[in-house]
């Protein structure tokens, strides 16, 4: 019996006709970028450290991760993750808690003893680097990694740079800090600390440097006039907080104030808080524009921290502060009212900002340097042949996050420049975005929210505000992950197929099409539940 329509054969049978010959569009596979791989800015595999972690293969997540970036356990701490807030399933219920999964890696690394490699070929060429923080030890990871030689000079008694003396134990215990500083110092990179650079071209003449990376922290506070009397006692936050990992602690007095808005103004009224004090932020404008983070100035509140918006400090006594209120105009710009107050203070913390000490750049030819900082170019080289910056030195926000990138940025473009060549990075996927997904595939999975210290203990001591996850928990967490524009094979597309052209190529490698029997229906498309299928006009 002659059967020459699909229709008319029996079940299963498709693949007896040519099917394609139908087709007027064709599904083509595809791999888009993850909004959260997108998003961060230290150029995370998010999705692909995730994906290992759901199938409970910490250790292989880990070594996923550190590709980009080596201080997970610091970052699942102090990173503000913006990721989450790219993230689809934000859209569905709540972002995937990214951030605590790549804590809970970085905890069981440390726990563990897992190590970092670095490559066994060594390159013969010698790179400095001047700054032990986020930026310049991420810098000196990769370039071992790399197989260069690399020494890194610090004026400071202990690595970490901003990280050590700008961030409170309560929120990066020093033990997590150190371990993972460690872990880079282990890989076989030389370190001179108590060693400031003085002048950056005689230090890499002496030293017979190929190239050098600048990482210097901002460590100078910015000040602003406040007229007052020889027993007023003004410090700058910056001065506070380092001062916290000396022997001798600061004295505050019982009632401090703190003149600023940003992060610092609120860890150093959370440390005073911490010493017996009794902190008041004083800012010049409201709420919704104070550039600390919402979540900590909320942390803030509920540790006793009194903030008084709409304020500005015009007077500091020996015992009490003058301040004038503020009133927004037409334009929500504050301006002065002519109203005062005055509070009772034993000290004054400026926390206005901080600056870069760029004396080491003195001389160098080609250099050009605007408004405080060093100017780079795409490859984060300043005007000098050989010398790159990063991190607060260049014009960019200023966290960790962004300086843990910049270190690696770097990394890769200085490998590229001592061999003669341009570093060029892949080029980028079309990010995923929610409407590509379908999301009933889905089950709703609340976010798992992290422990918080007790109020109490949150006062009075400087014990990790915020706990982590446990293994149950960060696997939960993980397993939310939505595989945004990226086939996890989860066989849809081969089950709904009705004309069998879906061929499953085995564990990792995914599927491809026969188009000899596809005839373009698209139902593959609409039952992917990643977006991870498109569909093109044949005759492209």
């Amino acid at each position: 019996m002659n059967k020459p329509f699909a229709i008319t054969l029996n079940p299963g049978s498709s693949l007896a006709n040519l099917t394609g010959s139908w087709r007027t569009e064709r599904p083509v596979y595809v791999d888009r970028l993850p909004p959260c791989n997108s998003q961060c800015p230290a150029g995370e595999d998010i999705q692909g450290w995730l994906f290992h972690a759901e199938s409970g293969n910490y250790e292989k997540a880990w070594k996923h991760l550190t590709k980009d970036n080596p201080f997970p356990a610091i970052m699942g701490r102090v990173c503000y993750h913006s990721c989450e807030g790219a993230c689809n399933r934000g859209q569905l219920d709540a972002a995937v808690g990214i951030n605590s999964v790549e804590r809970f890696l970085g905890d069981e690394a440390i726990k563990r003893g897992w190590k970092l490699k670095k490559k066994k070929k060594e390159s013969g060429k010698h790179v400095l680097i001047v700054g032990a923080g986020p930026s310049g030890m991420s810098a000196a990871y990769h370039l071992r990694r790399l197989g260069h030689r690399v020494t890194v000079h610090d004026a400071g008694p202990m690595l970490g740079g901003m990280m050590r003396f700008g961030i409170p134990s309560y929120r990066l215990p020093r033990d997590i800090l150190e371990a993972e500083m460690q872990r880079v110092v282990d890989m076989g990179v030389k370190v001179e600390l108590n060693s400031k650079i003085d002048n950056i071209q005689e230090t890499m003449q002496a030293g017979k440097f190929d190239a050098a990376f600048l990482a210097v922290g901002a460590h100078i506070a910015k000040r602003a006039y406040i007229p007052s009397n020889e027993v007023s006692k003004v410090v700058d936050a910056v001065s506070v907080l380092r001062s916290m990992e000396g022997e001798d602690k600061p004295m505050l007095g019982r009632r401090v104030v703190v003149y600023g808005g940003g992060n610092t103004a609120i860890d150093v009224a959370r440390t005073a808080k911490r010493m017996g004090a009794e902190p008041i932020i004083v800012y010049r404008r409201t709420r919704d524009k104070m550039p600390a983070h919402d979540f900590e100035i909320e942390e803030a509140l509920e540790e006793g921290v009194m903030i008084r918006w709409l304020s500005t400090i015009k007077q500091a006594g020996d015992s009490n502060i003058t301040i004038e209120k503020m009133a927004l105009d037409a334009s929500g710009y504050p301006q002065p009212t002519g109203e005062f107050e005055t509070l009772e203070a034993d000290s004054v913390v400026l926390a206005l900002g901080q600056d870069v000490d760029l004396g080491l750049l003195e001389g160098v030819p080609g250099l050009e340097l605007k408004e405080g900082v060093v100017q780079v170019d795409a490859n984060m080289m300043t005007g000098k042949a050989g010398i790159f910056a990063g991190g607060d030195m260049v014009p960019s926000d200023r966290n960790i996050t962004i300086a843990v990138g910049h270190g690696k940025k770097a990394a890769r473009n200085i490998d590229a420049w001592l061999h003669g060549t341009t570093y060029v990075a892949p080029p980028k996927h079309q990010v995923a975005t929610f409407d590509r997904l379908n999301t009933w595939y889905y089950a709703d999975a609340p976010k798992t929210i992290r422990p918080m210290l007790d109020i109490i203990r949150r006062q009075s001591s400087f014990d990790e505000v915020q706990g982590g996850l446990d293994e149950s928990n960060a696997l939960f967490e993980a397993r939310r992950c939505l595989s945004c524009g990226n086939c996890f094979e989860c066989d849809n597309c081969y089950g709904v197929c009705p004309d069998n052209a879906v061929i499953k190529l085995g564990p990792g490698k995914r599927f491809e099409f026969n188009y000899d029997y596809c005839k373009g229906c698209g139902i593959c498309v609409s039952e992917c539940p990643c977006g991870a299928i498109n569909m093109l006009p044949e005759n492209t």
